[in-house]
């Protein structure tokens, strides 16, 4: 090969590697928990801000918010590397378990927990204050949180009674367990075959 083929060649990958980010950088940080480490942190660096900073700032900005609670997040990023952090409402998936009582939704299509017709209401109207549902119809919010409550398992009762729910949470904890310790056992055989 010829000292100009290898030349171009090399300045070809040189030209590869550049990489240009999008100005707007999308995540779902934990209040008060952002941290310099991955994920958050390369996601962050590689757009030319400093992560330590910008986790500080971050962790400032949710003081207000209960610790651990997921915090959707948009970035903007200007070109003199500034940047502006707007929050939105947590996801509904996470409303409508703590709603229900829950840490994890269904395995198999079953019942994982239960919430009310309030519980959606409220959960719809806690997520019509969010830029993009600004305007949006009441309706149409609560079939959307209804719509995520069955992706979840969660089913939407009028009246749940308090006795019979805190018996459905006993039994469905013990189901969420034996699935755990069924999972446990299927990738320690796994891990077995291939070893």
């Amino acid at each position: 090969m010829s000292k100009v083929g290898s030349a171009v060649k090399r300045l070809a990958r040189k030209e590869a590697k550049k990489v240009v980010h999008n100005p707007l950088l999308r995540v779902t940080i934990p209040a008060q928990k952002a941290s310099a480490s991955p994920p958050l942190g390369p996601q962050v660096g590689e757009r030319g801000l400093n992560a330590v900073q910008f986790a500080k700032d971050f962790n400032k900005a949710t003081e207000h918010i209960i610790e651990g609670v997921p915090v959707p997040t948009r970035v903007h990023i200007n070109p003199d590397r500034t940047y502006k952090i707007q929050f939105t409402t947590p996801p509904i998936p996470w409303l409508l378990k703590q709603a229900a009582g829950i840490t994890k939704g269904s395995f198999h299509g079953d019942v994982s927990g239960m919430v009310t017709l309030k519980h959606v209401y409220e959960i719809a109207k806690l997520k019509q204050q969010d830029d993009v549902n600004m305007g949006a119809p009441m309706k149409r919010l609560c079939q959307i949180v209804m719509a995520y409550a069955r992706t979840c398992g969660i089913e939407v009762r009028m009246e749940i009674d308090p006795a019979e729910y805190r018996q459905f949470l006993q039994e469905r904890e013990e189901f969420v367990k034996k699935e755990l310790e069924d999972l446990q056992a299927k990738r320690q055989a796994k891990m077995l075959r291939t070893a």
